[in-house]
């Protein structure tokens, strides 16, 4: 690593970094620490990994604890789905280590925690222009920032008696972890220290910076100053120290497909018959100010696929162009029959277009323009596939955002597949976006989520609305709210739209389907059903959401009565006092 990088904004982040561990005074070394510089495009999709353990001195086992823990991390950290965030990420590899852990002590003969596999924490995941924290235990990890340190992290320590004290968390402590997480925003010249108890009990903020600036070109001899220091002041425990600068951040904060995107050209508008790119046109499926679908055959298998371009409108829009290419990004990332799937063709590409599977069928929309009254069961078996094709993005941390009739595909033998990913919101991608970020509406505006029109970002309870609006219209013919969530612009506008019920005199709709469809149509995402499955499941099962009905109260069971009703108690309330007041 060349710590005489320079300090501007550069095509990636670059750091310099120092570490030194050692013994001290103990005849064995419990800390561990490691750190993990990967190379594009692993460096933009997961980042730099920096982790620090400290084993507890009255476990001879910890050494193994703390080894494991780090070396663990390092390694699978960089096997999750590049779709997750930093903090899913390590918030499931951390556990799935805690767990191991546990398990080890409760094996041992002497399953005393004491005398366990249990060890402290410290992570720090650098990504783009933030810093990612996760704390279990007392390592501590500082920023020092134009010459000021501050603690980042806060010791999980109980103190018993004067001079006595225990963790109250770790790795390995208990089955269940406490995991610590915050963000940082990055600027060139900020350094990170990571140390255990052993240093920063015996060394304080001025030794740190003094440190850094006298050893700038070297930081591993910063680190080795700042544990000979501790060692001279006395220090009995293990001496690890972790410096980590920031030289240089990157000068766009987005994705490898925004910079796929503007070096490619768009290519210029295909006709039937036309050769391009390996394939042969055979028909324009559709035209829209987004886009042009075409029906193409590859020339090589024979195979049918689907070609989309960026419009002329939209070809000079870097945003949308980038929203194109993450479209074919995440198709190739999704493994599940209800959601359309990449072209697996390899073929390097001369032009901005993305491919997909062809898939023979009808859109929901031209399905209910044939079935406009469909009956209950059909209607809920299609809703049924969509909901598995949303978990299987939702598991990646993927957000659809733009859940309609027109994205979703019926085929002949009656399988729902969802297709047009090109808004769909991907918690990994989103870490790169630019901070006070205000995402757009990119969804149609009928089925679009109340919370997104008050600049929200999209969940998977967004997607759930959509879904259980599409079977809202499918049974009635309308939307629950007609055109009235597109100009509710603010949360009192939303809280008063009324939910108008499903339930028509010439249908056979049961009332608990109301019920289901009612809260999960809720304009609060926080009043929704809160999972996909739960939704699902209450389609097929009456009695459950009989008993939750008569569990609510009257305010969520019936917003507009209980209103009511309050307004005609405090308008009695109010006549009674004026006529006492007239008395």
């Amino acid at each position: 690593m060349d710590s005489h990088a320079p300090r501007e904004r550069a095509a990636s982040l670059k750091i310099a970094a120092g570490q030194h561990s050692e013994p001290g005074r103990k005849p064995v070394n419990q800390d561990f620490h490691g750190l993990c510089l990967p190379g594009e495009p692993l460096l933009g999709a997961k980042g730099i990994a920096v982790a620090l353990a400290d084993g507890i001195s009255s476990s001879k086992v910890s050494r193994n604890a703390s080894e494991t823990a780090v070396a663990s991390f390092l390694e699978d950290y960089y096997c999750t789905p590049e779709t997750w965030s930093v903090k899913k990420s390590a918030q499931k590899v951390l556990g799935a280590a805690n767990a191991w852990l546990h398990a080890q002590t409760r094996h041992r003969h002497d399953p005393d925690r004491d005398r366990g596999y249990v060890c402290t924490m410290t992570v720090m995941v650098l990504k783009s222009t933030t810093a990612h924290i996760l704390h279990v235990g007392d390592a501590r990890l500082y920023r020092l920032r134009n010459g000021a340190l501050e603690q980042l992290t806060e010791d999980h320590r109980v103190w018993i008696a004067h001079g006595k004290s225990c963790l109250s968390r770790a790795l390995g402590l208990a089955p269940q972890l406490e995991i610590d997480y915050h963000s940082q925003p990055l600027e060139v010249g900020d350094v990170f220290l990571l140390a255990t108890d052993g240093v920063y009990e015996h060394v304080g903020a001025e030794d740190m910076a003094g440190a850094v600036a006298t050893h700038a070109g070297c930081l591993d001899e910063a680190a080795r100053k700042l544990a000979a220091l501790a060692y001279e002041r006395g220090s009995e425990d293990n001496l690890t120290v972790q410096i980590v600068r920031i030289d240089a951040l990157p000068a766009r904060q987005g994705s490898e497909l925004g910079d796929y995107s503007r070096d490619l050209p768009c290519p210029p508008l295909l006709a039937p018959g036309q050769e391009f790119e390996g394939f042969r046109i055979l028909d324009e499926l559709r035209a829209s100010s987004r886009s042009h679908v075409y029906l193409a055959r590859d020339q090589a298998s024979g195979a049918h696929a689907v070609i989309k371009i960026p419009s002329l409108d939209l070809r000079h829009d870097p945003a949308y162009l980038e929203r194109l290419l993450t479209e074919e990004w995440i198709a190739r990332r999704i493994d599940s029959r209800h959601v359309v799937r990449a072209w697996l063709g390899k073929r390097p590409r001369r032009y901005l277009y993305t491919a997909s599977e062809y898939i023979e069928g009808r859109t929901l929309t031209q399905w209910m323009a044939a079935n406009p009254r469909p009956a209950l069961e059909p209607a809920i078996a299609i809703i049924e596939q969509i909901a598995r094709g949303l978990q299987a993005l939702h598991r990646l941390e993927l957000v659809h955002q733009d859940l309609r009739p027109d994205n979703v595909l019926i085929t002949p033998d009656g399988t729902a597949k969802i297709i047009d990913l090109g808004s769909a919101k991907v918690a990994g991608i989103e870490e790169l976006a630019q901070a006070g970020y205000a995402p757009d509406v990119l969804g149609t505006a009928q089925y679009a989520a109340p919370e997104y029109f008050l600049g929200e970002a999209g969940t998977p309870r967004s997607d759930l609305y959509s879904l259980a609006a599409m079977l809202y219209q499918m049974l009635s013919g309308r939307l629950p709210y007609g055109p009235g969530v597109a100009r509710a612009r603010s949360r009192a506008a939303q809280l008063r739209l009324c939910y108008v019920s499903v339930l028509d005199r010439d249908r056979e709709i049961p009332a608990w389907i109301d019920g289901v469809l009612s809260r999960a149509l809720h304009p609060d995402p926080r009043a929704r059903t809160a999972e996909l499955s739960e939704f699902t499941h209450a389609l097929r099962h009456p009695g459950d959401e009989v008993r939750r009905g008569e569990r609510l109260p009257l305010l969520e069971r019936n917003p507009l009565a209980f209103w009511k009703g309050l307004s005609l108690v405090l308008a009695i309330a109010l006549t009674l006092a004026l006529v006492s007041l007239h008395s």
